[in-house]
């Protein structure tokens, strides 16, 4: 019995599919890091709200403002969970067209070629509001200043 045609082409695929693979267990990586990040966050945020509410008043002040850079922190970390998702559905859907295409014959890759691009664009634009955050918790800190070291 010999294989169906389209066989060799779905074996190609299967292969081609790899690296989209590679790019979803790393956002996949990224978003467990960045929930947990969110957890550790709230949690921070509840223990500052009790100073908040039975502190003194300079412990309150500082209390306060803590919980204001942490909730910019936060939404940054959420959009970039957003950005992750969506670079998944894209690797995802991507997957899904490039089989679908290759047991089917047609020729999709403009489909395939764009929701790669996109996956991509999605995943840098979650590495620069990842970026963004660190910078708003780095320059936080008192008396630190972040500078490029020298060459």
């Amino acid at each position: 019995m010999t294989p169906p045609a389209h066989a060799a082409a779905i074996t190609a695929v299967i292969q081609l599919a790899i690296a989209p693979v590679f790019l979803l267990s790393a956002v996949g990586v990224l978003m467990a890091v960045l929930t947990t990040y969110l957890t550790r966050a709230v949690d921070r945020i509840r223990v500052l709200e009790e100073v908040v509410v039975s502190g003194s008043a300079e412990a309150k002040a500082v209390a306060s403002r803590e919980i204001g850079v942490l909730g910019r922190r936060l939404r940054l970390v959420f959009l970039a969970l957003i950005l992750d998702v969506a670079c998944a559905l894209c690797v995802a859907v991507l997957i899904v067209v490039a089989f679908v295409a290759a047991y089917f014959g047609l020729q999709m890759t403009t489909v395939i070629a764009l929701l790669f691009v996109a996956a991509m664009l999605s995943f840098v634009a979650s590495l620069l509001v990842i970026l963004r955050g660190i910078f708003l918790a780095i320059t936080r800190v008192v008396g630190f200043v972040p500078t490029v070291p020298e060459r």
